[in-house]
């Protein structure tokens, strides 16, 4: 029988190379994929790690892609650090995409650029609503904010649909389920013309620094964690676990809802349908890679961008499935939840004992008779 057994301490350079091996886990798991799928496992890898790479608009594409990943995962950081389990990050980015797009509907052709602040302001507002429902729930009536946060992301995408189906829905736009187009005025502005890429690189990019020093180096992050993690001692010490619960919530909600805002008034330009495109169950994977830390956030998101392309490279280049983002996703998340389980513990081979009850003897049966 294999038998895990807890080691007497887990080897600090091994945890940290964790998400390394991990990710050369996922790399030869996804080369037999490929190879199954009849395919040449070089091309197929290539297309997700070399392709992303090769060009500025390339280089461009994959920092939108990891712009929203970063934000919401560094929310998600704070939740997981505090104990806190929001599981709902997309119906949050839902809600800051659909607040964020009701702002950009009131602009026209004379208004400022300056409604680029209230659009993300509105977006970090709506994200920061759907999460205090979760808060509230759970400090009132102590239910689990994992149920409640991600049955809230189904409730959001329907309120999206009833908007873009309905009253929201653009008249002159061919019966298609989908909001005007915004204005020009509240575009998130590009770094370079002809490329994608917005000052959302830099928000998210300021974001890391700011969480690095609210965790790490301020007396409120400390209070956060230990409140969420040991409620007990943080009440003798003083410190509020409730209040940890509504400040993580909150900010994972708010920058969850800033991710929305920057796609919305970004990329897309209008609400539609497929405003999900799942950062907000991706960017779990992002946190838990970037072992909750707000640097390796940034190469996590970076990581799990390349997964967003290379699984779209893969479908137009190599005719498989859109869904293999997704397979790729779930080889890293296994990978790293088995070499983490091997950092702490060991593996051993228990041979199986059978339990032999002795038979009396035939002479304890006759001084009993």
């Amino acid at each position: 029988m294999l038998k895990l057994e807890p080691r007497p301490e887990a080897s600090k350079a091994m945890s940290f190379l964790s998400p390394v091996l991990a990710l050369a886990i996922t790399v030869i798991l996804g080369a037999a994929l490929f190879m199954l799928l009849g395919k040449d496992p070089v091309r197929g890898l290539q297309m997700f790690f070399v392709e992303p790479l090769k060009s500025a608009y390339s280089l461009s594409e994959l920092a939108m892609k990891a712009t929203p990943l970063l934000l919401i995962a560094l929310g998600l950081a704070v939740c997981f650090r505090s104990n806190v389990w929001n599981i709902g990050a997309e119906g949050q980015f839902i809600l800051g995409a659909i607040a964020a797009g009701g702002v950009a509907m009131l602009a026209d052709k004379e208004t400022s650029r300056w409604i680029v602040l209230a659009i993300l302001a509105a977006g970090v507002l709506g994200g920061m609503l759907w999460a205090a429902l979760v808060a509230l729930l759970r400090d009132r009536f102590n239910a689990s904010e994992i149920l409640v946060s991600l049955m809230l992301v189904y409730v959001a995408e329907m309120v999206l649909s009833y908007l873009v189906y309905g009253p929201w829905k653009d008249p002159a736009g061919f019966n298609f389920p989908q909001s005007v187009s915004f204005a020009e005025a509240t575009k998130i502005p590009k770094l370079l013309s002809g490329l994608r890429v917005n000052i959302g690189v830099f928000i998210a990019l300021a974001a890391v620094a700011v969480f690095w020093i609210f965790l790490f180096r301020s007396y409120a992050g400390f209070q956060l964690q230990v409140g969420g993690l040991a409620p007990a001692a943080a009440k003798y010490a003083g410190f509020s676990s409730r209040k940890a619960l509504w400040t993580a919530l909150l900010i994972s909600g708010g920058m969850a809802g800033l991710a929305g805002a920057l796609e919305v008034a970004g990329p897309l330009g209008q609400l539609t349908p497929h405003v999900p495109a799942g950062y907000g169950f991706a960017a779990i994977i992002v946190a838990f890679v970037g072992r909750l830390h707000p640097v390796g956030i940034v190469f996590s998101a970076v990581l799990m961008s390349m997964f967003y392309i290379g699984g779209e490279l893969a479908q137009s280049r190599l005719g498989l499935p859109k869904s293999l983002t997704g397979v790729f996703q779930g080889l890293l998340l296994f990978s790293l939840l088995a070499c983490d389980t091997l950092v702490q513990y060991r593996v051993r081979w228990q041979s199986a004992r059978v339990k032999v009850t002795p038979q009396p003897s035939a002479s304890s049966v006759e001084s009993q008779a």
